[in-house]
């Protein structure tokens, strides 16, 4: 049966079906679940594809844009 990739539109027999929150995501590729699903740093806005970092209630890809963020609020320079 063939599918559509929700984010490049591509249909294909081979698609991967991802849950999230009892919802249905279908993807042609992992790049393409990663556009649509991952979580983007508060500070630099790149996609998380791991754990990341979270501080002070945001999700950060690294220590060092976590901190930046950090410092620089309680610099009150933000």
């Amino acid at each position: 049966m063939t599918r559509t990739c929700e984010v490049c539109g591509n249909a294909s027999e081979r698609v991967l079906e991802i849950a999230v929150g009892g919802k249905p995501h279908v993807f042609d590729s992992f790049e393409c679940a990663i556009q649509a699903l991952a979580p983007r740093c508060a500070h630099c806005a790149c996609r998380i594809m791991g754990h990341g970092i979270e501080a002070e209630g945001r999700v950060f890809c690294c220590a060092h844009c976590a901190g930046r963020v950090v410092a620089t609020e309680d610099a009150g320079l933000a």
